[in-house]
């Protein structure tokens, strides 16, 4: 590939991991996805590419069509819960998050969702709400009729929209919340941590099998406040919580020393929190340890 060829793919690569990470919920998969790209836009005729950037999108989202048929089988011999890969948002990694609809749309509680779809559904939905394409290039892509699209971009909506609930709170009351609770777990106030916990509050943990972890989501405000007692005694004693901004909204980072140990992003509802998310799976938290070193350093 000539210098001015890999400049190109350069401009396009932002756009091409954006894409890759909301297809899988995995940055780690992600990047590799956009570097397969990047091999066979290197190995191509270019004469033959009469415009590079639907190019690339054909080529990671049938790249991402194929992991993804692969990861249900994995997913499915998965130790506890499986949640997509944090990401940190405020560097610009999965481009601009202006307004709510386009933080909804990277948020932890979408990611979950769409491990509702198919793969395909999954394809059109998000190559239809993020990145806005029109049924007619989206079959262009999947090498699907139009129709067909249209017909998996209803079902996607119908799937999706049974089970989202959309914020109530705004992006700043959503961080008031969040740094309240990172508070009250610095503290060890636990009446505090009680007093944000919605009645039906749901968390799930996914440590992979590689760390300690709850292997089913614990449900209840009762259950989750005993839990958090729980680990307050057994696990937080000398831990250091960061907030920090994950998939568009302010999440708990926890450390001890250098060591990421856990991002937890939150659902919040009538300024409670009705959901959280925590990833501890060290294998889950390598690419949010290397942007938040990169924005320390």
């Amino acid at each position: 590939m000539t210098t001015a060829s890999a400049d190109e793919f350069e401009t396009h690569r932002p756009r091409l991991f954006g894409l890759a990470y909301r297809l899988l919920g995995s940055a780690e998969e992600a990047e590799d996805t956009v570097q397969d790209a990047y091999l066979r836009f290197s190995g191509a005729d270019r004469s033959a590419i009469e415009h590079p950037a639907a190019w690339l999108a054909k080529v990671v989202t049938n790249l991402c069509l194929t992991r993804l048929t692969s990861a249900r089988a994995r997913r499915e011999q998965y130790v506890g819960p499986w949640l997509p890969e944090p990401v940190v948002t405020s560097d610009g990694t999965l481009g601009p998050l202006e307004s709510v609809e386009q933080r909804d749309a990277v948020s932890m509680a979408m990611l979950v969702l769409l491990e509702r779809l198919t793969p395909t559904e999954r394809a059109v939905y998000v190559l239809r709400e993020a990145f806005a394409y029109g049924h007619r290039e989206i079959a262009g892509v999947l090498d699907l009729s139009e129709a067909n699209c249209r017909q998996l971009y209803r079902r996607a909506v119908q799937r999706v929209g049974e089970a989202r609930s959309r914020f109530e709170s705004t992006p700043e009351r959503r961080e008031e919340l969040v740094e309240s609770f990172v508070a009250a777990a610095r503290d060890g106030d636990l009446s505090g941590l009680e007093k944000l916990l919605a009645a039906d509050v749901v968390w799930s943990s996914d440590g992979g099998g590689k760390v300690t972890a709850a292997r089913r989501p614990i449900e209840g405000r009762k259950k989750v406040f005993n839990f958090l007692v729980g680990a307050t005694r057994t696990f937080l004693a000398g831990l250091e919580f960061t907030a920090v901004e994950v998939n568009g909204s302010t999440a708990l980072a926890a450390w001890t020393g250098d060591t990421l140990l856990s991002v937890v992003a939150f659902e919040l509802r009538d300024d409670v929190i009705t959901q959280a998310w925590a990833v501890v799976n060290p294998d889950k938290l390598e690419f949010v340890r290397r942007q938040l070193a990169r924005g320390a350093a």
